[in-house]
């Protein structure tokens, strides 16, 4: 099973840069995508042999998640149901017979950290919201988790210390979900890989030079660890200033 998440910073720009081309070439079984910054109605997509859903924020041009998907889940589910965090349309929950599939656009805590403490309410609530998930099947949940977890996930660690993405308070959150059960896919296959990253600034040719940060990921459940079969990052992929991000899962 394959399961691909790409932040697309716009859909409609994106499609534009060949967003479609990349996705029936990806062909993959569950297409997660994050950022669409659109509101119902605004775009028209209808890959064949794909079922579709969408959350979108209530305010314009900002936010939202989408999933594309082949087999028909068994429930679809909006936000994580808690009033505070569920306005921005940054949740998307697939549920399939043996396991739930969450996109998820994590809250960036901007500039000046001016929204780092509304960060870390939504780190709790989200988290709480994946065990609640887990109580009943194991979890795959994927998307811009805004958040570089080691030195080794971005170029320059150093001089980024405690911008937005990189604050010890952000890390170290990450740190707990994935001590509460979670395994970040990519490190599991790639551990102490370096340069391997899927978001550049649009500012100083940072692409060019692959001067950027890994914050897309896909995490899994303990549970799933025997069916993990490989990670990846297309960085090859152009369209957005994030790259698509892969995950291929045994099936049951």
């Amino acid at each position: 099973m394959k399961l691909i998440s790409w932040n697309v910073n716009g859909l409609r720009a994106c499609v534009e840069k060949g967003f479609m081309d990349y996705f029936k070439k990806a062909d993959a079984d569950v297409f997660c995508i994050q950022e669409t910054k659109l509101q119902e109605g605004q775009i028209e997509l209808r890959p064949e042999g794909y079922r579709q859903y969408w959350n979108y924020a209530e305010k314009k041009g900002y936010s939202g998640t989408a999933l594309f998907t082949k087999e028909e889940p068994v429930s679809v589910t909006y936000g994580i149901g808690v009033e505070e965090h569920d306005h921005e349309g940054r949740v998307i929950t697939a549920e399939y017979g043996s396991f739930y599939v969450v996109t998820c656009y994590t809250p960036n805590s901007q500039d000046g950290l001016a929204r780092l403490d509304y960060r870390m309410r939504w780190e709790d609530a989200f988290l709480a919201y994946l065990k609640g998930l887990e109580a009943s099947k194991p979890v795959v949940f994927c998307g811009d988790l805004n958040v570089a977890h080691r030195e080794i996930d971005l170029k320059n660690p150093k001089t980024n210390r405690n911008n937005a993405g990189f604050t010890d308070q952000e890390r170290e959150k990450f740190s707990r979900l994935l001590g509460a059960g979670f395994i970040d896919t990519y490190r599991y296959f790639y551990p102490e890989k370096e340069g391997a990253y899927s978001w550049w600034s649009y500012r100083f040719r940072a692409r060019e030079k692959n001067a950027g940060w890994r914050i897309d990921y896909f995490c899994v459940s303990e549970s799933l660890k025997d069916r993990l079969l490989g990670a990846a990052i297309h960085s090859e992929v152009y369209g957005s200033d994030h790259c698509p991000v892969e995950l291929d899962l045994r099936q049951s």
